[in-house]
């Protein structure tokens, strides 16, 4: 059987997802739910190891900030590495470094080596979440792919949930030396799955040509029920500095945009994640009161990635963004004034979590829809390192306006405010049509 490139894209896109599909989807989905542990591990050890080791506000800071830091490391260092070396190969060399951060943490000895224990931790996984976001989204047929890919965003908020309660009983019994090593062993038990039931991309397999691409591209496609190919369409791809690539005219537009989503959606999310619930506190409100706040704004995130999921697969993810991000807007603005009202300031963190996470799943999707798959993961890989580097930087940056003067009312409609405008503008990133990625040879040099 010989096909070209675009129409054995198209026939993947167009047919019903097969069990080996969805198997894959389902590794990528454990991947994420075990990447939230790890990440989030050291907020739920926190106080445990700040009295252990007697640490101050400003080093446990740094130790909170680890992990983010070397994730958005990850996602812009070692992200590219997967178009070239291949989406599983890496997956499989970040789960080894993962692995081994978690358990050596749990080894460490003071502050200064925990806190490079945990950026090692943040580099594994930034490169795991980029590449297997894409593996879901080459796997997934059009159809199903919103959701796929909105799965694998909710993973990571199921780990890092249910990584709180893990803690608690784990920590109760054994410390919290014990908490770590349970993610460093579910980290390397996962080296197993990867190699057992996740397949290689098949766009890598198409346009890199790594050595017997043919028998293995024919093995997954007799797993998929596809018919097998006599040779493999189209010409090599041609071998260039994938981050260069992103800033081609042809592509550069559709990448700022999406690096100016991402930076602000994600920027949103932990700047509310951070200060609110301090600022429930000085409202008047009990401490608890505050915790109960994040997980409910947590709890909105994981059902609005499902929603999402649910309905990209009957209308556009470019349509779904925008309508997300207008709707985010609304919750944004009213939340200072009704903060005192605990029962409606609880409803409206449901609401922002639901559509502030909401947009970071569609622009999952629309990154991974819009870049051909010779830079497929380099492209997710830099729009997520933008919104980690924003992630770093909104918390900061709201203290420092506040400290300037800014109330707090100002502060979170200049929120909602700059939250609208990116995700409109990140709406209106190029995207590739449907079955029919570009050849390396359509992309222009500089």
């Amino acid at each position: 059987m010989d096909v070209n490139l675009a129409e054995l894209r198209a026939r993947v896109d167009g047919s019903p997802m097969s069990r080996a599909q969805w198997s894959a989807v389902a590794v990528c989905v454990l991947l994420n739910v075990v990447d939230g542990f790890d990440i989030m591990v050291m907020s739920f050890t926190a106080a445990a190891v700040s009295q252990e080791w007697s640490l101050s506000s400003s080093q446990l800071g740094l130790l909170l900030t680890g992990g983010l830091a070397g994730m958005a490391a990850g996602s812009l260092l070692l992200a590219p590495l997967a178009d070239r070396v291949g989406r599983r190969t890496l997956i499989l060399a970040c789960l080894v470094l993962a692995a081994a951060g978690m358990l050596g943490s749990a080894l460490s000895r003071d502050g200064g080596q925990l806190g490079l224990l945990r950026v090692l931790t943040g580099l594994g996984t930034g490169g795991i979440l980029a590449a297997g976001n894409v593996i879901t989204a080459e796997y997934a047929n059009s159809r199903w792919r919103g959701l796929a890919v909105s799965l694998n965003v909710t993973g990571y908020a199921v780990g890092a949930g249910a990584g709180g309660v893990l803690a608690a009983a784990l920590q109760g019994g054994s410390g919290w030396r014990s908490v770590f090593a349970f993610g460093g062993v579910a980290t390397a038990l996962l080296v197993g799955a990867v190699s057992w039931r996740l397949p290689e991309s098949l766009d890598f397999l198409l346009t890199r040509r790594p050595p017997h691409a043919l028998d293995r591209l024919n093995g997954l496609l007799r797993a998929m029920g596809r018919p097998r190919l006599e040779s493999l369409p189209g010409a090599p791809a041609r071998r260039a500095s994938r981050i260069r690539l992103l800033l081609t005219p042809r592509l550069r537009r559709t990448t700022l945009l999406i690096w100016t989503g991402f930076l602000v959606a994600m920027s949103t999310f932990y700047f509310v994640s951070s200060w609110t619930p301090k600022l429930l506190v000085e409202a008047g409100l009990t401490a608890e009161q505050g915790i109960v706040w994040g997980v409910a704004l947590n709890l909105g995130g994981v059902a609005g990635t499902l929603l999402l999921g649910l309905l990209a697969a009957r209308f556009g993810i470019r349509r779904l963004l925008m309508v997300y991000t207008l709707a985010a807007a609304v919750p944004l603005a009213a939340f200072i004034p009704v903060v005192s009202l605990y029962g409606l300031s609880l409803a409206l963190g449901v609401l922002i979590g639901v559509f502030v996470n909401g947009c970071v799943a569609a622009l999952y999707t629309l990154a991974l829809s819009a870049y051909p798959p010779e830079v497929r993961a380099t492209g997710l890989g830099w729009g997520v390192g933008a919104g980690r580097i924003g992630s770093l930087a909104s918390p900061l940056l709201a203290g420092g306006l506040l400290d300037a003067g800014w109330d707090v009312a100002r502060l979170y409609l200049a929120v909602a405010a700059v939250f609208t405008a990116g995700g409109l503008l990140a709406a209106r990133a190029a995207r590739l049509p449907s079955g029919a990625p570009r050849s390396p040879r359509a992309l222009p040099r500089r």
